[in-house]
């Protein structure tokens, strides 16, 4: 089944164009990375996952590239959210859901690499939002399907290792029982919903 990353992505995009360059080397909720570092995941994981919808097999070695800030350039607020309008424009086509594809050293089905896709974009716009004081409602209706479905996928991959995943997810993290689908989803991926820059 095809899922619409455009929402996530338009969302992340607009965080993006919005940080400043003295808020590049702040925390986020991502243990031990910065925000500029976490823009240069963004980078690589929207070059990787469009990869992965085209079948194109990956460059420069199968495995991401440690994020670091230093690779980011001058032109990063232009670069990465025309990188991700191509992700979201690879994973439009049905082909890419279909049969396998491969990404981070790994091959999955199609569908599953999607939505790790989504995720990817959804959560790490949170992260992004939440580090650099930018919004992100948790009732936004445009996201609400995507939230649904990643939602639905991290339960899945956490009911199987439920101490959390080296390299997807941290250990899962209790939010109260009428938390928002959104906190929900970021609670299931080892985030705290009422996380704060220090």
């Amino acid at each position: 089944m095809t899922a619409d990353l455009k929402p996530a992505a338009d969302r992340l995009a607009a965080i993006i164009r919005s940080v400043s360059d003295d808020q590049l080397t702040g925390p986020t909720p991502c243990e031990g990375v910065t925000v500029g570092e976490l823009l240069d995941h963004i980078d690589s994981l929207s070059v990787a996952f469009a990869a992965a919808a085209r079948k194109i097999p990956p460059q420069g070695g199968a495995r991401p590239p440690v994020p670091d800030a230093s690779r980011l350039g001058e032109d990063w607020r232009d670069r990465i959210p025309a990188r991700l309008a191509e992700l979201v424009e690879a994973w439009r086509d049905p082909a890419a859901w279909t049969g396998t594809a491969e990404i981070g050293g790994g091959v999955l089905p199609a569908e599953v690499a999607g939505t790790a896709a989504l995720d990817e974009i959804l959560v790490h716009g949170w992260d992004l939002a939440v580090a650099t004081g930018a919004a992100y409602p948790a009732d936004d209706p445009a996201l609400a399907e995507a939230v649904d479905r990643v939602h639905q996928w991290v339960g899945a991959v956490v009911a199987e290792q439920p101490q959390g995943s080296p390299g997807l997810f941290g250990p899962p993290v209790p939010v109260p029982g009428d938390a928002s689908p959104l906190d929900r989803l970021l609670g299931l991926t080892g985030r705290d919903p009422a996380w704060q820059p220090r």
